[in-house]
């Protein structure tokens, strides 16, 4: 039986700000030199990426944006919706001026990633992903009872009930899609950016704008065109996949193995969605040999 690598709950870095549209935007930077930007999805924040960053800060400068309404970043009145997510992620890479870009990026992280890098290829030096949506999906993707639940999560009331009111996405889901137990000092940074059901209207957003048998359309048409995209683009590309995982299965991998140009994978050994918490040194590791072989 495979031992729990070593992983802090520690989150040593300084808070920084950037007011873009209004409102501000919470990050966090190490390193310097070329930018490697990581996004996170639901319903994490740049804390998921506090064990990778620091095997790739001495190469380049690390960059973690919590994504509008996440994190440590503002809460608004919006809607969230994808292309809510859109105008702030890439009105951050503007402001930021970043260049040569490296995304490092997860669930819906990957979504946004890979609708900026198809449209400004000529910003991307690479793009490492981890349980990402490479294409639409539709719903035997979601085996046994996680169909269940991610119909109810896309049920009005219902949804807003589970997610808003019990929070049973940070108390159940993140959890439960970790190989390993996440330790309480784990759970309750988690926790803390969505402590208020007020806060949690983007959790709850982010499973209905999941592009599931062409619903809803305006992101379906997004993915679409990223998909195709990517399997054209010469971009040098690196998939991490767990085993089982959720979105980033054997099918999909092999599917990537024979779509995907300029292409590497690793196996992290077990894991399910948030495969940071279950391999995190693993995949710092080959993230920054990868990162070498980039710019070597």
């Amino acid at each position: 039986m495979s031992l729990k690598p070593e992983i802090s709950s520690d989150f040593p870095f300084e808070s920084r700000y950037i007011q873009l549209l209004g409102s501000r935007m919470h990050y966090i930077e190490e390193g310097t030199g070329d930018p490697v930007l990581f996004l996170h999805g639901n319903p994490t924040w740049s804390y998921l990426w506090r064990n990778i960053i620091p095997h790739v800060s001495s190469r380049a400068r690390c960059i973690a944006l919590d994504l509008i309404g996440m994190g440590k970043s503002d809460k608004l009145d919006l809607e969230y919706r994808f292309f809510d997510h859109v105008r702030y992620v890439e009105g951050f890479i503007e402001r930021m001026d970043l260049q040569n870009i490296t995304l490092v990026i997860h669930d819906w992280g990957s979504g946004l990633g890979f609708h900026y890098a198809m449209r400004h290829p000529e910003n991307i030096k690479g793009l490492a992903f981890m349980e990402a949506f490479l294409g639409p999906l539709d719903w035997d993707r979601f085996p046994g009872p996680k169909k269940e639940i991610f119909q109810s999560f896309r049920t009005p009331e219902v949804g807003w009930d589970i997610i808003v009111n019990q929070n049973i996405f940070i108390e159940k889901v993140l959890p439960g899609s970790v190989a390993w137990e996440l330790t309480e000092a784990e759970l309750d940074h988690y926790r803390e950016p969505f402590l208020d059901p007020e806060s949690r209207t983007p959790i709850w957003r982010w499973p209905n704008e999941l592009p599931i048998e062409g619903e809803p359309e305006d992101v379906n048409q997004a993915v679409v065109t990223y998909s195709r995209q990517l399997q054209e683009s010469e971009v040098p590309k690196l998939l991490f996949h767990g085993e089982p995982g959720v979105l980033i299965s054997a099918p999909i991998v092999e599917w990537s193995l024979k779509h995907l140009k300029n292409f590497e994978v690793v196996n992290i050994g077990p894991g399910i969605h948030y495969i940071q918490e279950d391999n995190p040194h693993l995949i710092g590791k080959e993230l920054g040999n990868w990162y070498d072989r980039l710019t070597g």
